[in-house]
């Protein structure tokens, strides 16, 4: 999408103290774009980022030897923990202070990465999943019954830090975002199957299922520098369009990517029957004979070994990636536009081309 992001301010140096805020630009340091975005936004908060790790660590942490054992599969499989990054980042865009005496933000985003693994444990085993970032899935190792339980687990575990950071507001934003990951889980359950699912719904799903916690996420960030309602909004208004986004493109990725790529066995959400957007447009342009074979997939469950190429081929007969893809850069824009409340920084900018890489990650 290639967003261009003004760089204004100075920011921190090795030499600063730790309690100088985050939110200016080094001396001479561009903005990087594309995946090197999200690794400098990693780079940038390592700090924060090495303490949510142990903060990570030792919450999973218990005398039941399965729930580390499973955990340590987990953290072993890797992933860029987008979600606790953001709340990190947006705490440290609001002025909150680096120094050791202002920490909630790191307990918090260990919160929401916990909050996050718990629902992939169970979407998992929901998905009869073998595959999760490229590895055995924790259910395909450990069995459906571990899985579920470690999951419940780490809910309790978030829900634990929330009631350590003491905030009825944090506790409330974390809360509802949990309810309502579950409710998009449901509705897609209750969707699947069904091509007369419209596409409202089916971003009804996805809004549920990925966007809730990406927005709360962010929020939180705002909630520990005591912002004003307008930065909380804003932050809201950034994560909800960047999850979006995101899931948009893991949607389309399900049809134009390799496995390497994905992490996950390819074609996961055509054997299951899952309504995406790529599904959704390739079932309205096609023709008849066509609409026919993707009754036959996705409603009566009737594949081939010989279907799933033959769902890529339609797909992209009918441009249906480009059009989610198209969408999802209006969300990754929609987010940009949300941070113009903030000055312009280095990690605003930072936040802006993680968003462009969202999308750019599946071109």
């Amino acid at each position: 999408m290639g967003i261009a992001v003004s760089m204004s301010g100075n920011g921190p140096s090795s030499t600063e103290p730790e309690a100088t805020p985050l939110t200016g630009t080094p001396s001479g340091k561009p903005v990087v774009a594309g995946e090197g975005a999200l690794n400098a936004l990693s780079d940038y908060l390592s700090a924060d980022m090495e303490a949510c790790n142990r903060a990570i660590v030792a919450r999973m942490d218990s005398p039941v030897a399965l729930i580390p054992q499973l955990a340590a599969h987990l953290v072993a499989a890797g992933g860029k923990r987008l979600r606790p990054l953001l709340t990190l980042a947006a705490a440290r865009l609001c002025g909150y202070p680096a120094d050791a005496d202002h920490q909630r933000h790191v307990g918090l985003a260990a919160c929401v990465e916990f909050i996050h693994t718990a629902t992939l444990l169970h979407d998992d085993v929901v998905d009869e999943s073998q595959l999760r970032r490229g590895l055995a899935s924790a259910n395909a190792v450990f069995g459906n019954k571990a899985s579920v339980l470690v999951g419940d687990f780490l809910f309790a575990r978030s829900f634990q830090l929330m009631t350590a950071d003491g905030s009825l507001k944090v506790m409330a934003i974390l809360s509802a975002a949990s309810a309502t990951i579950a409710e998009g889980e449901v509705l897609q359950m209750a969707t699947q199957n069904d091509l007369s699912t419209s596409i409202d719904r089916y971003l009804e799903v996805i809004h549920g299922k990925t966007a809730a916690l990406f927005a709360a996420a962010c929020r939180v960030g705002a909630v520990v520098a005591d912002q004003p309602d307008a930065e909380e909004e804003a932050l809201d208004a950034y994560g909800t369009n960047l999850g979006m986004a995101f899931q948009l493109v893991d949607d389309a990725l399900d049809y134009a990517a390799d496995q390497q790529t994905l992490g996950k066995t390819v074609g996961d959400d055509f054997r299951e029957g899952k309504i995406t957007l790529p599904v959704l447009a390739a079932y309205s342009a096609g023709d008849e004979e066509e609409r026919q074979f993707w009754r036959r997939v996705i409603e009566d469950s009737e594949q081939t070994d010989a279907d799933l190429d033959r769902a890529f081929a339609l797909i992209a007969k009918t441009d249906a990636i480009a059009q989610t893809l198209a969408r999802a850069a209006d969300y990754a824009q929609k987010a940009c536009d949300a941070l113009a409340i903030f000055p312009d920084s280095y990690l605003r900018g930072l936040l802006m081309e993680t968003a462009s890489y969202t999308v750019s990650r599946a071109r």
